[in-house]
């Protein structure tokens, strides 16, 4: 049988994978990569456990054929959000507000939210816009307040940390 060789930078390192076609996304990152943070929960692309990040946009690896991502291709799992500030402010958040409690949709939130807020300094943090955001992640745990509380903390502390960066480079305004 044929494989598929890709490489990706996969959280911020060059990874080289082998797998066989129509391999789903999902399955490459949990068992050929050993990364079980991404979870399978309806295999159809409804519920959000499974979201990664390719090329910065939220996708479901359950429905993505690993075949399809290209060599070269920027990927992120719940794993990765450890190598960035705004990644660990935002896990600290979750733990914080008590938004995380049976844990299955914690990572697929926590990857819509990280590519919901990152690089954007005046993100729409109404409610109606949090919500149609994360409108495919379920969680059947915590209601939902808690998870958008923890993203909108996640903004205002990192904007305070530019702020504060800015002024030491630059002086007060």
């Amino acid at each position: 049988m044929n494989k598929i060789v890709r490489t990706w930078k996969l959280n911020g390192e060059q990874r080289t994978v082998e797998f066989p076609p129509m391999r789903r996304l999902l399955d490459v990152l949990r068992d050929n990569l050993s990364l079980k943070g991404t979870k399978e929960g309806c295999s159809e692309g409804e519920c959000g456990a499974c979201t990664v990040l390719l090329n910065g946009k939220p996708v479901t690896s359950c429905l993505i054929a690993a075949g399809q991502v290209p060599d070269g291709a920027e990927l992120m799992t719940v794993e990765g959000l450890e190598h960035t500030e705004g990644g660990r402010l935002l896990q600290h958040q979750y733990i914080e507000k008590g938004a995380a409690q049976c844990g299955f949709c914690i990572p697929g939130m926590l990857m819509a939210s990280y590519a919901y807020l990152a690089g954007a300094d005046d993100v729409d943090l109404r409610e109606a816009a949090m919500r149609e955001a994360h409108a495919g992640n379920i969680c059947r745990c915590t209601g939902y307040e808690k998870n958008y509380g923890s993203r909108e903390r996640r903004r205002r502390t990192m904007a305070e940390r530019r702020e504060t960066r800015k002024n030491r480079t630059t002086g007060p305004r």
